[in-house]
């Protein structure tokens, strides 16, 4: 068939795309940069000898009980999939949720987040 539409790229958040340890969290938090908007903390730290930008993700107890934190995990993680290939891949990101995550639905914290990545200047423009 002529005329077939260009491939997507594919929308996953596989293993090579997380971070784990917990100085790689640590390092992003203390050697990166910061910016608070709404409800989460971006943190972000370029390494230019990856290939593929990754993410972490920190609910602490303040914001609420177990079912509260894993929603807020699913939240941000699911905001990062949509929108990973317009981040640079040599960044290592850490997004902290704060208490205010606990009433957000997915648009409003896309909003945030990209919002916060903007402002970062870490989207990239398409075209």
């Amino acid at each position: 068939m002529s005329g077939e539409a260009p491939e997507k790229p594919r929308l996953t958040f596989s293993k090579p795309q997380r971070l784990q340890k917990s100085w790689e969290f640590e390092r992003a938090r203390t050697k990166g940069q910061r910016l608070v908007k709404g409800c989460l903390i971006l943190n972000w730290r370029f390494d230019e000898a990856q290939t593929v930008v990754r993410l972490g993700v920190i609910t602490s107890k303040k914001i609420g009980n177990a079912v509260v934190r894993s929603r807020a995990r699913r939240l941000l993680r699911e905001t990062f999939r949509a929108h990973q290939h317009q981040l640079p891949p040599t960044a290592d990101i850490v997004l902290i949720a704060r208490q205010s995550i606990a009433n957000k639905s997915t648009p409003e914290v896309e909003r945030d987040f990209l919002s916060a990545a903007r402002q970062g200047k870490l989207l990239r423009t398409e075209g």
